[in-house]
């Protein structure tokens, strides 16, 4: 068996960014499907927001934590880049420990991503939200 070979922050930078462009249009097809359900008056603009972005965070969490937890253990984007996401064991995460995961990475955003670039400096490469979840990004 070989040696894990962690996955570095370029990759995982390209791989979240294919991620994002496609949880957008996602998200823009929801915004129009909501906002013509709910009509387009001015009182109804602030609901169809707030609706949208609870949508959108929803969506946000299953898209990471169900293809992360899942066989393929990765997201479309990581797929893409041929990266996986293991625990510390190397072995498949569980929906639990995906959206720890997942929600973690809102403390690596809000301290000025220092959290994502954590990878570039850690021993394993690990991201703030995968030291939290137990978690390794590694090349398949």
């Amino acid at each position: 068996m070989s040696a894990l070979e962690y996955a570095g922050f370029g990759k995982r930078f390209l791989a979240a960014l294919l991620d994002g462009i496609i949880l957008s249009i996602i998200n823009m097809i929801v915004s129009f499907v909501i906002g013509a359900v709910l009509g387009g008056s001015e009182g109804a603009a602030l609901t169809v927001l707030s609706l949208t972005n609870l949508v959108g965070l929803l969506i946000a969490w299953l898209y990471y934590a169900v293809q992360e937890s899942s066989a393929k253990q990765a997201t479309i984007g990581k797929q893409a880049l041929g990266i996986v996401v293991t625990d510390l064991q190397n072995q498949r995460i569980s929906f639990i420990q995906a959206t720890i995961r997942y929600f973690s990475k809102i403390i690596s955003t809000i301290i000025l991503l220092i959290g994502y670039l954590m990878a570039l400096f850690t021993e394993k490469k690990q991201a703030l939200h995968d030291i939290i979840a137990g978690t390794l990004v590694v090349n398949k």
